[in-house]
């Protein structure tokens, strides 16, 4: 028998065939038994950010009168990989309770928690194809939706390919139904005016060179503007910490534009713009490193003698204290009018028409030649104060370097599209990997100093003393990781500074420059 893939299994019943006349027009042609009939509800389930979708999964949480169960299927041949019994379906991975689905979603999932994308209302009919013997040969899953057209699924049983291949045909040269291959949720989607993978938190701007600088500015900034708003919701609601990271990170993309793309805006504009973006970087920050603390609590306790792991609890106990106080006071503040209306006019203002002959230095300028020379100088600055850091140098000297990266590589992305994309690409993947020592570094010495404020906050708390002594190692482990990512950064900056990068940098930024 051929592969299944090479038959059609998915079928869609033409809008004015009726499910009773289908059934009706199928049962003259063959002999079936309608096995099962029931109402069910079908809800697909994925993260804000289709982390699910991109590994290759449908969720689907299917609920009837007699059960509840969750199906992880493949997307591509939306076979069930996985099912499981559950009385409703959880958010976060650790309200799970079966081992088996933590086990495969964990490593896609991770903190993000799944939310509901659509509820599909259906009349399912399980159908028996049954040959002379009155054995089964062949079953069909039909289903009726009530805002789409209805489905039916062969379902091949082994031993009886022929029957399969026949009434594969059947159903689409005699009973005329259309082959389908898109999923369900695709359709479902589309009547929402969604699709699949309609939200990444990586910047996909597509610029035209001869744009005016003004004017493409304004369009990055409204991209960015568009991350702020769709993740707003979750950030006041704390769905879950990515929501308020990819805000953060949005918010700071902000920053970085309005600093390094100069004389293009006007000036009391990008000034006033700057101090309320700014603003949202801080009211935003003890949040997310209360979030990130407690994301990094099992790397605390994996650093720990076996003995002492228990030690840290009373440690979680007052981080999610301080959380919960620092979300609910960001919360407040992202429902305030100084956030809610700076932030209207910050879109009014991107929706104005650029001026004709705007004052100015760099805003008729193509974004090209901004560009060009904003990331060559900038990607020089990181070349010279790299070169200047040796073993004497002071711990803000790196600090320094790190933000100087993170320049460079927002720039790099906002203006990606108008480079060879495997050029930049590999520009901006180098980069990346000399900022993860520098980030390491940066980390080690803020959560090093973090802990040990906590510990003189906890003294009045009637923490046990083992709790101290394990946060003392955790502090010990973290200074030796600094160190370690102090040691190597000399040979990453190396990396980074090759002769083959730096050729890559000058082909994609200096011809002009």
């Amino acid at each position: 028998m051929p592969d299944n893939h090479d038959i059609a299994l998915n079928f869609q019943l033409p809008e004015n065939l009726k499910v009773k006349k289908f059934l009706a027009r199928l049962d003259e042609q063959v002999s079936i038994h309608i096995s099962s009939e029931q109402y069910s509800l079908k809800n697909y389930y994925d993260s804000f950010d289709w982390r699910l979708y991109q590994a290759g999964y449908l969720c689907e949480f299917l609920q009837s009168k007699t059960t509840s169960k969750l199906i992880l299927l493949d997307i591509e041949t939306e076979k069930p990989l996985l099912s499981a019994d559950l009385d409703k379906m959880p958010s976060l991975l650790d309200e799970f309770e079966n081992p088996a689905i933590k086990r495969m979603l964990s490593p896609v999932l991770e903190m993000r928690a799944l939310n509901c994308l659509t509820s599909l209302p259906f009349q399912s009919y399980q159908i028996n194809v049954l040959n002379k013997d009155q054995k089964t040969t062949v079953r069909i899953l039909l289903e009726d939706y009530e805002a789409l057209p209805a489905r039916a699924t062969i379902q091949p049983i082994k031993g009886y390919d022929k029957s399969c291949i026949r009434i594969s045909e059947l159903l689409t040269d005699t009973l005329e139904l259309k082959r389908v291959k898109k999923n369900i949720l695709q359709a479902a989607l589309k009547l929402q005016g969604r699709k699949p993978l309609d939200y990444s938190s990586k910047l996909k701007i597509q610029l035209d060179p001869s744009m005016r600088a003004d004017i493409a500015s304004k369009y990055i900034y409204s991209c960015l503007l568009q991350n702020i708003k769709v993740n707003e919701a979750g950030t006041i609601a704390d769905t879950d910490s990515e929501f308020l990271h990819d805000f953060r990170v949005a918010v700071r993309r902000t920053r970085s534009g309005l600093s390094q793309l100069k004389e293009i805006l006007p000036i009391d504009k990008t000034a006033s713009f700057s101090e309320y973006f700014a603003w949202l970087g801080q009211i935003t920050s003890l949040t997310r490193d209360l979030d990130v603390y407690l994301l990094d609590f099992p790397t605390f306790e994996s650093t720990l003698p076996e003995n002492m792991k228990q030690a840290i609890t009373p440690l979680h106990n007052f981080l999610k204290v301080r959380q919960v106080k620092a979300q609910k006071e960001l919360a407040g503040k992202l429902k305030s009018p100084e956030y809610v209306l700076r932030l209207q006019e910050w879109e009014e203002y991107l929706k104005e028409p650029a001026a004709k002959k705007p004052l100015e230095a760099n805003a008729l300028l193509t974004i090209k030649q901004v560009a060009d020379k904003r990331i060559w100088k900038v990607y020089q600055r990181v070349l010279k104060d790299g070169n200047a850091i040796d073993n004497d140098s002071p711990a803000e000297a790196l600090h320094d370097l790190r933000k100087t990266c993170k320049k460079l590589r927002y720039l790099m992305e906002f203006f990606q599209s108008m480079y060879d994309e495997t050029t930049i690409n590999h520009a901006i993947k180098s980069l990346k990997k000399f900022q993860d020592i520098l980030g390491t570094f940066q980390d080690c010495e803020v959560q090093e100093h973090a802990l040990i404020q906590f510990g003189e906050d906890m003294r009045n708390e009637k923490t046990p003393t083992e709790t101290f002594l394990a946060m003392g190692i955790l502090v010990q482990h973290l200074q030796q990781r600094q160190q370690l990512a102090r040691l190597d950064f000399s040979g990453r900056f190396d990396m980074f500074q090759s002769t083959e990068n730096q050729a890559e940098y000058k082909k994609l930024f200096s011809e002009k420059n």
